[in-house]
């Protein structure tokens, strides 16, 4: 288990693509151009059919994948075809985990995702005091256990949570589903507050849109910023025009490029500890 290191020397960016949107050889290289762009860890998504914690923008993407023909399996296939030097985190949703291989619960998954390169997992409908099997098998295998915080997670729930995260901490910095927005939400300090005394990285998401949007997040004292909803929109628009896959991936590129450099920004403009 290693994600932490991606944060070590300078604020993560770590963008997510639904994995086979809108069609596997074109995402192959979509999620290269992010890493070209800067990215430190990327987020690939596993398609399920009822995604309940994402907004309009990936449910679509999530559906435009899924008619492609991904499964699975061919997301794990989609991680070995893939050229990228950077670690890879599956987002799926738990019963695609659980239902995976030959009924031993969330271990067969588990295993093959570490056999192809995944090095972390985050399940946004799994309880914090239901992932004791699922965290057995990432321990036994290798494999990062990031939970989502909400601004509304507190008292047992968020110590349980402490006790079985590792690699990151996913920070929503709003109520609600996943999807761009034009502000940033003033939860994102308060929520970062509450998790000070956490000895993991706070990656925050849920809205990043912009460069700016980056900065002042990193500034407010993130160790990273997640951006989904803005990198599919450019996904999903070059795809309903009908633009070379070469133009949609240089766009991505650009877009985590200026993510990147707002989130170094940002952390410039933190106030430095005093020498003594």
């Amino acid at each position: 288990m290693g994600l932490e290191r991606a944060f070590a020397d300078e604020p993560a960016f770590v963008p997510y693509l639904a994995a086979g949107d809108p069609n596997y050889e074109a995402s192959l290289e979509y999620v290269e151009a992010l890493a070209r762009g800067g990215a430190d860890v990327i987020e690939l998504g596993l398609p399920f059919s009822e995604p309940i914690a994402e907004g309009k923008t990936i449910q679509n993407a999530i559906v435009r994948s899924l008619e492609a023909g991904m499964t699975p399996d061919r997301f794990f296939e989609f991680v070995e075809d893939l050229d990228v030097d950077v670690p890879l985190v599956c987002m799926t949703y738990y019963n695609l985990i659980y239902q995976y291989g030959t009924g031993e619960g969330p271990r067969p998954f588990v295993e093959k995702a570490a056999a192809v390169g995944i090095e972390g997992l985050v399940v946004p409908d799994l309880p914090a005091e239901e992932a004791g099997p699922l965290r057995t098998a990432c321990d036994e295998f290798g494999l990062d256990l990031v939970f989502i915080v909400a601004p509304t997670t507190k008292g047992d729930r968020l110590e349980r949570m402490l006790e079985q995260v590792s690699g990151y901490v996913y920070v929503q910095a709003r109520l609600g589903v996943t999807g761009a927005r034009e502000d940033v939400d003033d939860a994102t300090e308060e929520s970062l507050a509450r998790l000070s005394d956490w000895d993991v990285p706070k990656a925050v998401g849920f809205g990043i849109k912009t460069g700016d949007h980056a900065e002042r997040i990193v500034a407010a004292g993130a160790d990273g910023i997640i951006v989904g909803s803005a990198l599919v929109d450019i996904v999903a628009e070059g795809h309903e025009n009908g633009d070379p896959v070469d133009e949609v991936a240089d766009r991505l590129e650009a877009k985590a490029r200026e993510l990147k450099d707002g989130a170094l920004r940002g952390a410039a403009e933190r106030p430095q500890p005093e020498r003594t």
